[in-house]
């Protein structure tokens, strides 16, 4: 029973990760994720039922259309793998429940929201508030559910603090290497000297939220570290002063909290050993 379960969860997780392809794709483009039926973006012919196959037709096919050849990026059966593996390990951590839903739907929409930061450097906001509502109420008790609204709450007005401060320490920063640096648009209309860049985007503001009604006060705080540790090599090797090659954030993030979420108890443990 146990492996027949593990098994519908894995495939659950594909056929959302195939969904989240459409996702991906669309939504950066303004279109629906509904209509026009799934086809090939190269031709324009509709696929047929098998060839959406989660998995198997990419391999099936050879990575290429049926119809015009034209070669299928490894992002799909990459994104319909990695959630099929993130929906197992909830399922092994948290069993068939409602939390364990909950909980797979904030990842599977946080690893959509990665992706598309990485390539369009962009947050939708229908899919942020999507995976914060969702880690909020995920505890599905009236307890937790005030606990996780507060924790939003407290990391999303942190991150907007840390936006200002590091914003306005970049701008004195690049200030002296240049004085013609373009002023952020969330400060254009200040009389007083305005921040050149904003530090982080109001999606990683949202993204924070998410975090902390995931994770808790201790936790996101562990995470939110793990996050910058874990960007610091591109963080390093970036260019400030060209827009088309900063660092998307996002997907940091999100890694750091499927890290500490996945191994919350062994790091609570660590975290509270350096306070002992």
């Amino acid at each position: 029973m146990f492996w027949t379960l593990l098994f519908l969860v894995f495939l659950f997780g594909a056929l959302v990760g195939s969904f989240l392809n459409v996702v991906i794709y669309r939504i950066p483009r303004g279109e629906s994720v509904v209509f026009p039926a799934s086809h090939c973006p190269h031709c324009g012919t509709n696929l047929k039922p098998w060839h959406n196959v989660p998995l198997f037709s990419w391999l099936f096919l050879r990575g290429r259309c049926a119809f015009c050849k034209a070669p299928i990026s490894t992002q799909y059966p990459i994104i319909e793998l990695l959630s099929a593996a993130m929906a197992a390990a909830l399922y092994l951590k948290l069993g068939l429940s409602a939390a364990m839903v909950g909980t797979t739907g904030v990842f599977l929409t946080l690893l959509a929201l990665s992706v598309i930061d990485f390539y369009y450097k962009m947050v939708p906001d229908s899919l942020n508030l999507f995976a914060l509502t969702l880690a909020v109420v995920s505890a599905w008790s009236p307890q937790m559910l005030v606990e996780n609204l507060k924790n939003a709450l407290l990391f999303a007005g942190g991150f907007a603090l840390l936006r200002f401060y590091v914003s306005y320490y970049l701008y004195v920063k690049l200030k002296r290497m240049s004085p013609n640096l373009k002023q952020a648009s969330w400060v254009k209309n200040y009389n007083t000297l305005p921040a050149v860049i904003e530090a982080m985007g109001e999606g990683d503001i949202m993204i924070g939220a998410t975090m902390g009604a995931l994770l808790g006060i201790e936790l996101g705080l562990a995470a939110v570290f793990l996050s910058a540790l874990l960007a610091l090599p591109a963080m390093l090797l970036r260019n400030e002063t060209d827009a088309s090659k900063q660092v998307p954030f996002i997907p940091f993030l999100a890694t750091a909290t499927w890290i500490v979420y996945l191994f919350d108890t062994p790091i609570a443990r660590f975290v509270d050993a350096l306070y002992a």
